[in-house]
This record gives structure tokens, C-alpha cells and sequence, in this order.
């Protein structure tokens, strides 16, 4: 299956179980890359939350015009810091931005549930490595990589480059298909091995 990449200066086209990384500033504006990502020849989508509530996300695709009737938000934040919280069909919850394992499960039970162009976006790698930590994070997203590769979904994962030293940066793109970097003026690049 082929997903249309509706972002600038990257591929028109990726295969199913592409994962891409993207990089930014940590006062990016990432928001518009991420919705267009979603909102983009899709079935169904999963936006994975470790820097916003599921009330946040909402509001951000409503903002950015993206199809809610299609969305499931996986809030990581609402239940540690005691929001009221209920699991309905499209907000889904885990205990802590720290639930590596409870992240990974709603991801597959996600991607099992639904049929058709599937997309994940994770916002942001550099909150699960700043609640969790870098080892855990590393292997929590390999088995989110291969759980899109199995269900033929594709997914787009944040990371704020410059709040991280480079043996991390290069650790996490070393798992990933391709890399999107958002520079501080805007501007996008990419590069892909596939």
C-alpha cells in the first residue's frame, strides 16, 4: 500500500510500515507538518500525546481543519496530572507518559480495530525520553516501527533535535525510514532510504 506525503521537499509517495522521523527545533512550528501529515490519504489516524492533552489535540485538528471522526488520540498526560478523563471512542488513555508498555499495547490494539490507510503521529519523542528515559524510549518506538510494518500503516514521530546531544538524535534516526527536518526558519527538508 502507498501513502501520499503531502509535505514539501519530501517523497510524493511512502510504502506502508514507513517510519519517519521529524526532526525540529524545540520552538518549531510543527503543527501544520503534523496535520498535514494526517490529514492526508487516511482512514484512520492514532496521535499518540506525551506533550498535550487529549482536549489540545482536539482543538489542533480542529484548528487545522483534520477530520476528527477519523482520529483516536492516545493521551499519555491527563491521568498523572488528575484531569477528569473518559475513555470514549475517540480518546483513549494510559497511566503515565511513562506507560512504555501501555503505549506500545493501544498502539496495536489501535492498528488491529481499524482497516484501510492507518497513520500514527507521535508528538513527542522528547517528552517519552524526558518521562521515561532514552533506552526505554529507543525500544518502545522498534516495537511501534514494527507494529506499522506489520499493519502496512505508516507513522511520523517528533524530536526536538537541539535539546538532545547527537549520539541520541543519531540513535533514534538510525530506526527510522526517512527524516523530515524542520530548520528554524521554516524551511523543510528531507531524506529517505526507501
Amino acid at each position: 500500500m502507498e501513502y501520499t506525503l503531502a509535505i514539501d521537499n519530501a517523497p510524493e509517495t511512502v510504502p506502508g510500515g514507513t517510519g519517519i522521523l521529524l526532526l525540529h527545533p524545540s520552538t518549531g512550528e510543527t503543527d501544520r507538518l503534523d496535520t498535514d501529515f494526517l490529514a492526508t490519504d487516511t482512514d484512520s489516524m492514532l496521535v499518540i500525546s506525551t506533550r498535550t492533552t487529549a482536549r489540545e489535540v482536539k482543538q489542533k485538528l480542529e484548528y487545522y481543519e483534520v477530520d476528527e471522526s477519523k482520529a483516536t488520540i492516545l493521551d499519555t498526560l491527563s491521568v498523572e496530572r488528575g484531569y477528569t478523563r473518559r475513555r470514549s471512542e475517540g480518546v483513549r488513555y494510559v497511566s503515565a507518559p511513562d506507560d512504555l508498555s501501555g503505549i506500545v499495547s493501544e498502539t496495536e490494539t489501535f492498528l488491529q480495530d481499524h482497516d484501510g490507510k492507518l497513520r500514527v503521529t507521535f508528538d513527542s519523542l522528547t517528552e517519552l525520553i524526558y518521562y521515561a528515559d532514552e533506552e526505554g524510549a529507543l525500544s518502545a518506538v522498534e516495537d511501534i516501527l514494527d507494529l506499522l510494518s506489520e499493519y502496512d500503516a505508516v507513522g511520523m514521530f517528533h524530536l526536538a533535535d537541539e535539546v538532545h546531544d547527537e549520539e541520541t538524535v543519531a540513535a533514534f534516526q538510525s530506526l527510522f525510514d526517512g527524516v523530515i527536518e524542520l530548520s528554524e526558519d521554516g524551511t523543510v527538508t528531507s531524506s529517505f532510504d526507501k
